[in-house]
């Protein structure tokens, strides 16, 4: 049985072996690879044994530099961005890189208690026994702290406050204490936190700012180029279709780049030579969206059309995504499609599956 997604940890374990072999740099304790090392893999390149290192992200090769620093310190690393920026794609492989795998998680939600951050008890054996060291359940949180790993929280301003309050201690002190035991569990070397925020939940659970002094942000931004994304989607879309047995076309590069073109040029308000002005849209339109279209076209003209990637495949899907937010967004798309699209050499196709839908 194929799984959906296979674990990075095994996805990528050639590039990571082959890191491994020709890293003779300094490693802090407890990493798997060097920062180099941990640099090479998420930003790629070409090692002396020819062995190719692909890029896991595209963007600003500075702010991962600062990432990488940061984790090197005893300051946590919170990963800002709008959605789709690539914040949990690039923390989980920086878990990897560092301790070897990424399955410390916690997922911040509305409800997550404060358990998740510190700990909770097997009630039988507490019980039978009371409070002792055994019948503590370790939060993943605190299994980093034992194992000297990276532990990662998705989406840290959805959590409550009084659980985000739960980090100042661990943070600051590297030690969580436990008060029902009279004593404190100490972090061993190796230990840090990786957060995520989107920062349109500005305003959800905001962070203190005691909190906030115990992080450093890296700012992870939309690609500043149209190339730039063509290639993050290209290179996302081949990877997914893969274990979903999505038919991938050699020649779709030429739609996928449409697809983005829009998607710029309807968040950013302007064309991208700059010539019109346009109203933009509400929505984010990321990158992950242009990816969530071009797979859904795949999937449609394989299972529903001939195979072949067509542009009705894919107009039905930006017209859903770029709608999808508000009824103004609905008026951006009718404009856009009659003040650009309609005059553009070669999209006349475009401009009549969006008129026809």
């Amino acid at each position: 049985m194929v799984r959906v997604r296979p674990s990075l940890e095994n996805q990528f374990a050639e590039e990571l072996a082959a890191l491994a072999e020709v890293d003779e740099r300094p490693r802090p304790p407890q990493w798997r690879l060097s920062p180099w090392a941990v640099r090479t893999y998420i930003l790629g390149g070409t090692l002396e044994s020819g062995v190719e290192i692909t890029p896991k992200y595209i963007g600003c090769d500075r702010a991962i530099e600062i990432a990488i620093a940061t984790l090197v310190t005893d300051r946590a690393l919170l990963l800002l961005g709008v959605p789709g920026t690539g914040k949990s794609w690039l923390s989980e492989h920086l878990s990897i890189a560092i301790s070897g795998h990424s399955h410390l998680l916690v997922q911040g939600t509305a409800g997550t208690p404060e358990e998740a951050i510190r700990y909770s008890w097997n009630y039988a054996k507490l019980l039978a026994e009371g409070f002792s060291a055994e019948a503590i359940v370790p939060s993943p949180v605190l299994r980093a702290m034992d194992e000297g790993a990276i532990v990662r929280i998705e989406e840290l301003t959805r959590l409550p406050t009084d659980v985000q309050d739960s980090l100042l201690t661990i943070l600051s002190e590297k030690r969580l204490p436990i008060p029902e035991l009279r004593g404190d569990r100490f972090a061993n070397q190796g230990f840090n936190l990786i957060a995520t925020a989107n920062q349109k939940d500005r305003g959800v659970n905001d962070l203190s700012s005691a909190l906030q002094r115990r992080f450093n942000r890296v700012v992870l931004p939309l690609p500043e180029t149209l190339e730039m994304e063509v290639e993050i989607v290209q290179r996302r879309v081949a990877a997914l279709g893969t274990p979903l047995d999505l038919p991938l076309e050699t020649e779709i590069l030429s739609d996928i780049r449409r697809v983005v073109t829009i998607f710029r040029e309807l968040r950013g308000g302007m064309t991208e030579d700059g010539q019109t002005r346009l109203k933009s849209s509400q929505g984010v339109l990321s990158p992950a969206d242009a990816i969530a279209v071009v797979q859904q076209g795949l999937a449609l003209a394989a299972h529903f059309g001939d195979g072949r990637l067509r542009v009705e495949d894919l107009v039905a899907g930006v017209a859903s995504v770029v709608v999808q937010e508000s009824p103004q967004n609905a008026i951006a798309w009718q404009e856009y499609l009659e003040t650009v699209v309609r005059h553009r050499s070669g999209w006349q196709d475009v401009y009549e599956a969006g008129m026809s839908l």
